[in-house]
């Protein structure tokens, strides 16, 4: 026990130390861990040899991460979801596999007999690090854009197939028709035990422990626990238990409250999980490398494949089939998993396991490069990809409709750069008081959502890039008389508004200029630039905000209320 002890206290002090590395070079916290299990491991200096403390870390870490994957998995959003991203995520997943399969047998892993490195391997390389994704793309602020709702879509998906590879997992070796059923109705009865408690007996009693917060922790975690040891009970394991019990808690009533309370303990034993997993990665010889270079390439090439070809299949233009599949380009966290859990079973060698962490490694420090410098690296793709013939949505025109664009020009002298949340309101807002004024409008943007949406309701959309001059030109900027950018410099890519309002003003000196700032210091700072009026949203907001108080304390608040619903049932925006 205090060999046990003193290997945690190494595992998180050397974790600690090498993540405050990763955080000023900006990069994986996870990458740090598994260098500082590496460091303290048998392999490194030797200072945790004990297996049995390796085990029980890696183990007790793995039940945890296991569970909160699953709580963050929402089935609602999943139901609710677009065929777009259903589209994507089937076609990612299943061509990934195929490819997987093909590649890895096609090099010479084995696929049967006892060993399955080839599938272990094809599992792992299809899914994603949801991890270092949402993490980037949260610092980017591109979370809630279309890119960024098609990555998350596939990433949930992904997890569920995970989900259903663990269920058989145990039943490899011996997988026939009758065990792979036995293996499915194992996993049914779990998972209908599980949501059946989560539905009738927990709110129960959660709502009456609720005003205690130990008491709160302490039933997740024998929730979790005892989902675990159901599932070992049925021939399962106690991790595919504990994601179901997540999952089972995701649209609990207090599952919000239950994430925020086991969030500080899962980080911990989560750290253990990567540490110990650090701890078994041998030197690795060229063998290693060379097969850990090979997963990298196919794991690159095949979501190329498998994400971009899809959703350019389906109209999505080149930008927002190309972002997806840059943002989706590395090995999941959760494949380690799946790589421990066939170790433990007996099903890979250590030698294929330590190729896949290695390839791990290289990805996540690539792939956040990648997703950091994505906008500069779409556009220099995009331009070589129209060369292959590779046809952008405003190109994919017939002639009659290019000639009839191309005489629009004079007409529209209404033009709106970027169309977001604000752009929606105001197309709405036009509809609903003034629609022939809509005929007058164009509108520049590269969203395919706003280009079908717009064109179906009969206006004139230009599908470009705001930040390149040759889009504004084809837009018919220089002839247009109210020129309105209303997108937050945080959403721009390759522009700000000032940028911006300064190359629209020198392609047109006479237009009334209307451009939008996120901050009080930028407002002078466009009228330099030419513009002729900024809009600043949070000042509006502000009035809405002091309206609220003053209604609540007159008590007209549920008048206020029933005006705002009904003007919210007569709207029809784009973006809702």
């Amino acid at each position: 026990m205090h060999e046990l002890i003193g290997d945690i206290t190494l595992s998180i002090l050397f974790a600690w130390l090498l993540g405050l590395a990763a955080h000023f070079f900006r990069q994986p916290l996870i990458l740090a861990y598994l260098i500082g299990g590496f460091v303290i491991g048998p392999f490194g200096l030797g200072w945790v040899k004990s297996e049995n403390s390796i085990s029980v870390i890696s183990e007790l870490g793995l039940i945890f991460m296991l569970f909160m994957i699953g709580l963050e998995i929402d089935l609602k959003k999943i139901i609710r979801a677009g065929p777009v991203i259903l589209v994507a995520a089937g076609g990612q997943i299943a061509g990934g596999v195929l490819l997987g399969l093909a590649f890895f047998v096609g090099i010479g892993l084995s696929l049967g007999g006892g060993h399955f490195d080839a599938l272990y391997l094809t599992v792992a390389c299809a899914l994603s690090s949801t991890v270092i994704i949402v993490k980037v793309l949260y610092e980017k602020r591109e979370l809630d854009t279309l890119p960024g709702r098609i990555t998350l879509g596939i990433l949930v998906l992904q997890d569920i197939f995970a989900i259903l590879f663990l269920a058989v997992q145990p039943s490899l070796a011996d997988l026939q028709i009758s065990v792979l059923l036995l293996s499915i109705a194992r996993v049914v009865a779990l998972v209908a035990t599980a949501l059946a408690l989560s539905r009738y007996v927990l709110p129960w009693l959660f709502h009456r422990i609720a005003r205690t917060p130990e008491l709160v922790l302490l039933g997740a975690l024998a929730w979790c626990f005892l989902i675990g040891e159901i599932a070992e009970r049925l021939h399962l394991s106690r991790e595919m238990g504990a994601l179901v019990a997540g999952v089972s808690l995701s649209t609990f009533p207090y599952a919000l409250d239950v994430t925020a309370k086991v969030t500080t303990l899962r980080d911990f034993f989560i750290t253990l999980f990567f540490v110990a997993l650090g701890m078994t990665i041998p030197i690795p010889n060229g063998s290693v490398i060379g097969l850990a270079l090979a997963i990298a390439v196919f794991t690159l090439a095949s979501r190329l494949l498998t994400t971009f070809l899809p959703l350019y299949l389906m109209k999505q233009g080149l930008r927002a089939s190309l972002l997806p599949a840059l943002n989706l380009a590395q090995i999941s966290e959760f494949s380690l998993v799946v790589i421990q859990t066939g170790v433990a079973a007996g099903h890979i060698g250590t030698q294929t396991a330590s190729a896949a962490s290695f390839a791990f490694v290289l990805l996540a420090v690539l792939s956040t490069f990648v997703i950091m410098r994505s906008d500069p690296i779409t556009r220099r793709a995009i331009g070589t990809l129209t060369k292959f013939g590779f046809r952008d949505l405003g190109q994919q025109q017939s002639g009659a409709e290019a000639a009839a664009e191309a005489g629009h020009g004079a007409v529209h002298r209404i033009v709106i750069l970027g169309f977001f949340r604000a752009a929606s309101a105001l197309v709405s807002e036009i509809e609903q008081h003034t629609p022939e004024l809509l005929k007058q409008i164009s509108v520049i943007d590269f969203n395919p959502m706003v280009y079908r949406t717009l064109t179906e309701r009969g206006m004139h959309v230009i599908y470009g890039d705001i930040s390149n001059v040759d889009t504004l030109l084809h837009a018919g900027v220089a002839k247009a008389e109210i020129i309105i950018l209303s997108v937050p410099d945080s959403l721009l890519k390759g522009a700000t508004n000032e940028r911006l309002v300064r190359h629209v003003r020198a392609l047109n000196p006479n237009a009334q200029i209307v451009a939008t700032a996120d901050l009080l210091a930028d407002v002078e700072a466009m009228y330099q630039a030419g513009a002729d009026y900024v809009t600043v949203t949070r000042l509006a907001d502000a009035r809405e905000l002091f309206e609220v108080i003053e209604a609540a304390d007159n008590g007209l608040l549920s008048d206020k209320r029933a005006a705002l619903d009904a003007r919210l049932a007569e709207r029809r925006e784009v973006l809702p």
